[in-house]
């Protein structure tokens, strides 16, 4: 599933990583570390895609992988699939802020970046 262990157990790095898409596509922006953000940036983009798709079975899926969490499907499925129409792809920007003081890990902001492609 993902690339990186990110220091975790398969479930536990599974679900950590389901929580922060949750929190990006709520939020539209979140503070992480690189590395993590690096790897959330895959499932957001696959979450936008099946709301682009916006079939039953792409519901379903994000559904699953989302934890059954009805408000971030909704705002998936409704509102950034309508945002991203025209956009194949690239749906979020990591920007770089400064290293963390307990373990000087690189910390950055993702977020999805504003409506149409440039």
């Amino acid at each position: 599933m993902a690339y990186r262990k990110l220091g975790r157990t398969n479930k536990h790095r599974k679900s950590m990583l389901a929580n922060l898409t949750r929190d990006l596509i709520i939020n539209e922006r979140i503070e992480t570390t690189e590395t993590r953000a690096k790897e959330v940036r895959k499932f957001v983009d696959k979450m936008i895609t099946y709301g682009k798709d916006g079939s039953l079975v792409s519901r379903r899926k994000a559904l699953a992988f989302l934890h059954n969490d009805n408000e971030a499907v909704k705002k998936v499925f409704d509102d950034l699939a309508k945002r991203y129409a025209t956009r194949n792809g690239g749906y979020t920007r990591i920007l770089k802020l400064t290293e963390r003081r307990g373990d000087a890990a690189l910390m950055v902001i993702l977020e999805l970046v504003e409506g149409d492609a440039v």
